[in-house]
């Protein structure tokens, strides 16, 4: 099975694409940003499946991160997912941004818990725990950072994602043995890619996980009344 990831949920825009059971991506690239997703996505995909024999003809699935992340972000790169699974007759599986941050620690096979935490703003952190084994310890939610360290016990606990250094300092601060282990901007691609290879696509959803409302909010004042009869 051949998939095309793709992950725009956070300040990078990444695609590539693999085959089950190869040890690298085929084709791969990735472009630190803060901003311009929506420009950048489709040109790189392009250059991507430019390099991939038989280009989307090949593609047995998509997968595309669902959140936490970016509100434009998620709807940039799902919407071009899920286009490209509808043009191509194959399925489009979401993937969880944290799931994906978590995957190269819990692949390490160390001790303790994998906690991973995106910077929400204002002291909170999207947040989900892992076991060392996988299984989920805390699940996708939104919390201040300090009952997400306080929610994981004495440790050890490794950590990833934008949110990870406040957690660390915030587990030093108490005594918890913490260190940053994974990386703190976006996923590596070719994780998104082998966990949408093992999502079962009726239960993983190319669906935006939004986890608190958005920041912007229709404006009232100068509202014209609607009529009414």
């Amino acid at each position: 099975m051949k998939i095309l990831a793709i992950d725009t949920a956070l300040p990078a825009v990444s695609v590539c694409v693999l085959e089950d059971g190869a040890a690298a991506p085929e084709a791969t690239e990735t472009v630190a940003m803060e901003r311009g997703h929506a420009e950048a996505l489709l040109p790189m995909i392009d250059r991507v499946m430019a390099r991939v024999e038989g280009s989307f003809s090949a593609l047995d699935r998509v997968a595309v991160t669902v959140g936490p992340g970016s509100f434009t972000g998620l709807r940039v790169g799902i919407a071009a997912g899920r286009a490209i699974g509808i043009a191509c007759g194959i399925p489009t599986v979401g993937v969880s941004t944290l799931a994906a941050l978590a995957a190269p620690l819990i692949l390490d096979e160390k001790p303790g818990l994998v906690g991973v935490a995106i910077d929400a703003r204002h002291g909170n952190v999207y947040f989900a725990a892992f076991e060392a084994d996988g299984r989920t310890y805390k699940p996708p939610h939104l919390t201040s950072v300090r009952e997400a360290m306080r929610s994981l016990g004495a440790g050890p606990i490794r950590l990833a994602g934008s949110g990870a250094p406040m957690l660390a300092i915030e587990a030093w601060s108490i005594g918890i043995s913490a260190e940053v282990a994974g990386a703190t901007i976006a996923p590596d691609i070719a994780y998104v890619a082998r966990l949408g290879l093992l999502a079962d696509p009726a239960l993983a959803p190319a669906r935006p996980l939004y986890l608190k409302p958005p920041d912007a909010k229709p404006q009232q004042a100068g509202r014209v009344p609607l009529a009414t009869p």
